[in-house]
């Protein structure tokens, strides 16, 4: 049985990070290196309390479907955003190829 969490993400651009926020209460984190070009996802937690409940995945979708929306590209430095890209191919897209065509994962 599944619980259903309203998981509210927001981009922190001041802190440069996205959070994810159950309940009002801070849950992960995205943090990012914003250029003009793209944004580069370094790192991604998941708070105590809120592991293995889906909060990453959901926090990370929402940050790759915000840089979307922005028309930049995404350089996947951190683990688990450059994991979650392999797993949802529908965001491959986003990925950044330097201009020699190599790509950045």
């Amino acid at each position: 049985m599944s619980t259903r969490m309203d998981v509210t993400v927001t981009n922190a651009r001041d802190r440069k990070r996205y959070e994810a926020r159950v309940d009002g209460t801070l849950a992960a984190i995205a943090d990012y290196i914003p250029t003009d070009e793209l944004v580069a996802f370094t790192h991604t937690e998941v708070l105590d309390g809120f592991e293995g409940q889906g909060v990453g995945s959901v926090l990370v979708g929402r940050a790759l479907d915000d840089v979307r929306g922005q028309h930049l590209a995404v350089l996947a430095v951190c683990p688990f955003v450059s994991g979650y890209v392999q797993r949802h191919p529908e965001y491959s897209d986003l990925l950044y190829r330097s201009r020699t065509g190599a790509v950045a994962d």
